[in-house]
């Protein structure tokens, strides 16, 4: 998932778009012995860097060509210097330290959706409005394989549910208001600073 729509990717593991058929397949699940190998731990490093260079605030597996359950997740401070508290605040948004996800299990919380324009790595130059459940809870295996559960809500909890589709073989274009959908630099010029209802009033939006 993209961190900053007016941010450009950098150099790093190459990210697939969409149309690359690993993108559309369920992912498979992983061992403790392939979690404990030095490839996935390699892995991961190579992932964490990535998204960091793109910059994102997750990277799922299946993004670089690997179809494993597999996706790391941080949202960093810097990311959030110089926001408005007011976007901050309606987007439930905090910084969240790094971590790593493997084999996730994950339930809804809070099931009212929430609507708010989201990117992603490989759908790039793209944004679209997006309904996420507010809260949720994941339990997963940690890069030691040890079991985790986190519940976090949202926009921490919408980072979640778009790596975790990832690993099912969706894309948000499968959940977005399909009207919503434009060019990162047509939401810049256009729509950036407009309020979420008015965006859906203005480009007849229909919640697919």
């Amino acid at each position: 998932m993209a961190s900053n729509l007016d941010e450009p990717a950098q150099p790093g593991l190459k990210i697939l778009q969409a149309g690359e058929p690993v993108l559309r397949s369920p992912a498979r699940k992983l061992s403790f012995d392939e979690i404990r190998s030095e490839r996935i731990q390699e892995l991961i490093e190579h992932m964490r860097d990535t998204m960091r260079e793109a910059p994102g605030v997750g990277l799922a597996a299946p993004q670089v060509g690997e179809p494993l359950q597999l996706a790391v997740i941080e949202d960093r401070p810097e990311y959030l210097q110089g926001a408005d508290a007011a976007w901050l605040a309606e987007r439930e948004r905090e910084a969240v330290p790094f971590y790593v996800i493997i084999n996730p299990e994950l339930a809804v919380l809070r099931e009212e959706p929430v609507d708010f324009f989201e990117a992603c790595l490989s759908v790039a130059g793209f944004t679209a409005i997006v309904p996420r459940a507010r809260a949720v809870r994941v339990a997963f295996l940690d890069e030691h394989a040890a079991p985790r559960t986190i519940e976090a809500r949202g926009w921490h909890a919408r980072i979640l549910q778009h790596e975790i589709d990832h690993l099912h073989g969706r894309l948000y274009v499968d959940r977005m208001d399909t009207r919503s959908f434009m060019t990162t630099e047509g939401y810049a010029r256009h729509w950036k600073d407009k309020a979420i209802a008015e965006v859906h009033g203005l480009a007849g939006s229909t919640n697919r």
